[in-house]
């Protein structure tokens, strides 16, 4: 029997800082290993990819488009059987959507064709104290099960809340049932490789209604599916391809825009072409100025630099970046925009494009 490969889940909702976690793993992974990282965004062009180095001995997917339904089915199965005979890594790491239940990825690792092939490891979760005050949040059942699924609970960005809040948030960690197999505290998402090997166990789901109906119940009849028993409504729409090679080409000034929703959240995302280069004050203001807008990620070239930009509900960070491809921004709100207005005022972040003689 070849050897099982391990596979871990990074979960967490929005803005909690999952990428940065992952990047940290990977500076603790042991010389000479290889490992792989499949992304699921919720937006339709994805992010995440453009913040890993390439140099790191790692292999990136991307599966973006992650409304859950759509992720599940038959795209989650090829990427995951493509990413393991090709490249057969010695870890696999599986970051999910933050609006999504991992429930659902957890099934699929426990059946067929993986069951033989993945040997399921922690699953982790990090979580943000300062939710403790978003009631909106703490309510959200995708939260809730993110949670409870998990059997490490990292208590993320404790060097920004409030002390209290963390021993709070810490305190139900350890008081869940079953007992976490591990409850830490971490900032910028700096935790123990040795985590990833606890003993995973099966959590209870507090709502199995949500993610049977997930995993069984899809229709991919175009792309208008309706989840009938679901504990919430889950209407969505996309306008975009699951295949990555369909995606059009940006041209200089004239970016690809993506847009689709799901799980009460909308994103929309631009596809800006490598030439194309922002004024980084410019963006940064526009950028603190989306109040309403949970979440703001871009990879961005300004001048001869490249970006990651990262905002969480007006926190802004920026980081350099090795990712040289195209710019791509992505918002993520809980409300509907108007995608054009948007487009225009991003065109207007871009520098003028100097005149070639």
């Amino acid at each position: 029997m070849p050897k099982k490969i391990p596979v871990n889940i990074i979960t967490g909702f929005l803005g909690v800082g999952k990428t940065t976690a992952i990047q940290n793993l990977l500076a603790q992974k042991p010389e000479g290993e290889k490992w792989a990282v499949l992304v699921n965004e919720f937006g339709q062009i994805g992010i995440d990819q453009a913040a890993f180095d390439p140099d790191q001995g790692v292999v990136i997917k991307e599966l973006p488009g992650g409304c859950i339904c759509c992720t599940l089915g038959l795209p989650l199965t090829m990427s995951l059987v493509m990413l393991l005979q090709r490249h057969k890594p010695d870890r696999l790491v599986i970051e999910p959507t933050g609006i999504g239940h991992p429930a659902g990825i957890m099934d699929t690792l426990h059946n067929e064709p993986f069951r033989e092939a993945l040997d399921v490891r922690a699953t982790i979760c990090l979580v943000d104290p300062r939710s403790l005050d978003d009631p909106k949040v703490l309510a959200h059942e995708i939260f809730q099960d993110q949670i409870n699924i998990a059997d490490v609970l990292v208590i993320n960005k404790t060097d920004l809340a409030p002390a209290e809040q963390t021993s709070t948030m810490k305190q139900r960690g350890l008081e869940m049932f079953p007992p976490k197999a591990a409850v830490t505290e971490s900032v910028q998402g700096q935790f123990d490789l040795a985590l990833l090997d606890q003993v995973a166990g099966q959590m209870p789901i507090q709502y199995p209604q949500a993610h049977a109906s997930d995993s069984n119940d899809h229709s991919h009849h175009g792309h208008d599916h309706k989840h009938h028993n679901h504990s919430h409504d889950h209407n969505h729409d996309h306008d975009h391809k699951h295949d990555a090679q369909e995606q059009a080409r940006p041209l200089p000034g004239t970016p690809v825009t993506e847009s689709g929703d799901g799980y009460g959240h909308w994103s929309y995302s631009w596809l800006f072409h490598a030439d194309d280069t922002f004024d980084q004050d410019r963006l940064s203001l526009w950028c603190y100025q989306q109040k309403e807008i949970q979440r703001i990620k871009g990879a961005l070239r300004i001048g001869s630099q490249w970006i990651l930009l990262n905002q969480v509900l007006g926190e802004q960070v920026v980081s350099p970046l090795a990712w040289r491809r195209d710019s791509r921004i992505e918002l993520i709100s809980t409300t509907p925009l108007d995608a054009d207005s948007l487009t225009k005022e991003l065109l207007e972040c871009l520098k003028p494009t100097p005149i070639s003689r």
